[in-house]
């Protein structure tokens, strides 16, 4: 989790790319994303908001979406010995971060 950059409530976020996805996610940002770690889980639902090279968002500009990728990697226990290069790919690929505020969790905590 990490705070949204439009809100600045709680929101879990991802970074994804590709045309059909994007897509998909734009025709439909309702969604649910589990997290496991052996036999407990976590699932978060919610709407999704879409920031990236052709999902603007105000206030994120280049500069703001080139270190809001960084924010979602790290929070994700990311780390990397080259940011530049980082960057570069991310930029290349056209990453989005797809942010989602929660609007339920659930799951199994244990095991």
């Amino acid at each position: 989790m990490l705070p949204h950059p439009l809100t600045g409530a709680p929101a879990l976020a991802f970074v994804t790319y590709g045309k059909v996805k994007l897509t998909n996610l734009r025709a439909r940002p309702q969604l649910a994303v589990t997290i496991r770690s052996g036999w407990a889980w976590a699932t978060v639902e919610g709407a999704a908001t879409l920031i990236g090279p052709d999902d603007p968002a105000p206030g994120v500009d280049a500069e703001r979406l080139r270190l809001l990728l960084r924010e979602v990697f790290t929070a994700a226990g990311g780390s990397h010995d080259d940011w530049d290069e980082y960057d570069r790919v991310m930029a290349e690929q056209r990453r989005t971060a797809v942010l989602i505020d929660p609007a339920r969790v659930y799951g199994v905590l244990g095991g």
